[in-house]
């Protein structure tokens, strides 16, 4: 678990150097402050969480992969839509308009449904994981709206995998390495998430939860995760309201 999470966390800093190398300008945006941001954060922490999953998993891995991709997709096809949660985008393909959303929440769905079947061996049991995948997934995003939000759930919601052990804490390790690797150019304000980020680590977190949890457990993760997302706005006021500033002004000193 320690190796695992070290890993991602290496791989994810490695990436984030990288790609801020050669980062072109449209992979940069203005935060919530006003402040220029890059965008970074987001596929770097994907494709580490990725291959992290991938070593317990390999399929949980790709999984986690092509929810990372449907952010990526949101993220440079979704750019400056004003449209936000899940009742917008219903709403627009109600009018036969495919948004980048829909196409982002139809492929988290799908690759969430991809890992929990591998997760699980019974039909009800496979359903039940893959919306909790899909599902933390969701949640992860909803609240990356202020610095260190998204990170600091992944690494508060994924502690208690550590003590499951096995496989729930090899993935939970893999979730919160990249979510550690992360939180100081988030918190600092020099790099985002973006829908990349958040929807890999969360579906990483996901698949933790999955792989600790017998039926109880997941029915209960899958009614608070579709709880979530029916009062997504208050989730994400909630994360809003949250008072960070003390850590945030050790990793942006300068303010």
């Amino acid at each position: 678990m320690i190796v695992r999470a070290s890993l991602t966390a290496l791989l994810t800093r490695a990436a984030i150097t990288g790609l801020r190398a050669k980062a072109p300008d449209r992979w940069r945006r203005e935060n919530h402050a006003g402040r220029t941001v890059d965008l970074c954060a987001g596929p770097a922490s994907a494709v580490a969480v990725a291959v992290g999953t991938g070593l317990a998993r390999p399929g949980v891995g790709a999984a986690v992969l092509a929810a990372g991709a449907c952010g990526a997709y949101d993220d440079v096809v979704g750019a400056g839509d004003p449209r936000r949660g899940f009742r917008a985008h219903m709403s627009a393909l109600r009018d036969g308009e495919v948004t980048s959303g829909v196409v982002k929440l139809f492929g988290v769905g799908a690759a969430g449904l991809l890992a929990g079947a591998l997760l699980k061996e019974r039909a009800l049991d496979k359903v039940l994981a893959g919306v909790v995948i899909a599902g933390t997934a969701h949640f992860v995003n909803l609240v990356d709206v202020r610095p260190g939000r998204a990170a600091g759930a992944v690494l508060a919601l994924g502690a208690p995998g550590l003590l499951r052990g096995g496989v729930a804490g090899e993935l939970s390790g893999a979730a919160m390495g990249a979510a550690a690797a992360v939180l100081p150019d988030d918190l600092g304000e020099r790099s985002m998430l973006g829908d990349t980020g958040a929807h890999a680590l969360g579906a990483a977190l996901g698949a933790a939860v999955v792989a600790g949890n017998g039926r109880a457990g997941l029915v209960a993760h899958a009614a608070a995760v579709v709880a979530a997302t029916v009062y997504g706005d208050r989730v994400s006021e909630a994360a809003r309201s949250l008072n960070l500033a003390h850590i945030r002004a050790v990793a942006h000193p300068c303010g």
